[in-house]
């Protein structure tokens, strides 16, 4: 189902957009319905960080929370009931969530409503929650610490690029929050799911993708730098896809806040197929969750990560690349310098209980 338009654009704010995935269209559509008094839904990790969950905001302090990339299947409760006495009470309702989300939540309510905004973002699939919750384990204990906060798509770690091998570790004191980053090419939760091992078996076959009924669509925009190179600042650019009337006219009211440029919708998605097209299965992937329920958390990383070797030529083109790249965005902004999409742990050291259980 092709869209309307289709956008490359980020949020004029730089502070937000460091503390968002990629360009922050979705801090923009957040802020215009809070200031309609209205509701936003979207997902957030637990107070424990073992799984991730969809929760309703009312305040922009709160609408932080919500930023951010959660990789793993969010549990939805009863919120497609608070969607819907929200929409009969007549207030504006933002809900944000995967394709499959945003369908079943027009299936539910079963009539459109007119003060309800559908966003979706393109899903490259959902991970097994289970495969989440042993991995934090196994972060634990190898960190002898508790995690309190985790963000997949860190912008603040110094010297770390997004397509680097490089991990950064601080060792500190016991007893103070220890702070770990690492590259996406290097975790092996995020290759697990790169790789396609630990999605859901309709993730495969997605029939979100044939019929996506939301009214805008948001990603990030990979390719900018071949299709808009003038809107790539190192910092991230999002793709918006406009599917309907509604879409267009609320896109429309947040742009004054957004830099932006129309793209076709060829260019835009060239770099994410995930917007129409299914991941492939794994022949592993029957093997792969008889073994989660059998392994520890290093036994299935042994089996099923194997570290992927580059020449030496390779090595030092990235590098070189790497280095332009941190110039550059010195260059652009004095006080950013680095666009790291790895993941970024907070461990709270000091009231962690190693336990013989985990």
């Amino acid at each position: 189902m092709k869209p309307e338009k289709a956008y490359a654009c980020y949020n004029v704010n730089t502070d937000v957009r460091l503390n968002s995935s990629s360009g922050a269209v979705f801090s923009s559509l957040a802020e215009y319905v809070l200031n309609k008094q209205g509701v936003v839904y979207g997902v957030v990790m637990s107070e424990d960080c073992y799984s991730a969950e969809f929760i309703a905001v009312t305040d922009i302090k709160m609408m932080a929370r919500l930023r951010g990339s959660k990789y793993l299947q969010a549990k939805v409760g009863n919120t497609f009931n608070k969607v819907k006495e929200d929409l009969q009470s007549g207030k504006t309702v933002l809900f944000t969530g995967t394709g499959c989300q945003v369908n079943g939540l027009k299936t539910f309510l079963g009539k459109d409503y007119d003060n309800l905004i559908c966003v979706d973002v393109i899903c490259h699939g959902a991970p097994s929650p289970a495969l989440w919750k042993k991995y934090v384990e196994y972060q634990e204990e190898k960190n002898s610490g508790k995690l309190i906060g985790i963000n997949f798509r860190c912008k603040d770690a110094s010297g770390i690029d997004c397509s680097s091998m490089k991990e950064m570790l601080k060792d500190i004191p016991q007893g103070e929050e220890k702070r770990i980053y690492i590259s996406k090419n290097k975790d092996p939760y995020m290759q697990m799911f790169l790789r396609d091992y630990c999605l859901r078996p309709s993730c495969y076959e997605c029939v979100a993708k044939k019929e996506k009924k939301s009214d805008l669509t948001i990603a990030d925009f990979w390719g900018i730098q071949d299709v808009a190179p003038e809107m790539n600042d190192g910092i991230g650019t999002s793709l918006v896809l406009i599917r309907t009337d509604k879409g267009q006219k609320i896109f429309r009211s947040i742009s004054s806040k957004m830099k932006l440029k129309e793209v076709s919708y060829e260019a835009g998605v060239k770099g994410n197929s995930a917007e129409y097209k299914s991941c492939v299965r794994p022949l592993q992937r029957n093997t792969f969750f008889e073994d989660m329920n059998l392994m520890n958390f290093c036994e299935l990383q042994r089996k099923y990560i194997v570290p992927t070797e580059y020449s030496l030529a390779t090595k030092i083109k990235g590098k070189v690349k790497f280095i332009i790249k941190g110039i550059l965005r010195v260059l652009r902004h004095q006080n950013i310098n680095n666009t790291s999409y790895g993941l970024l742990f907070a461990f709270d050291c000091k009231n962690y209980e190693r336990s013989t259980n985990t």
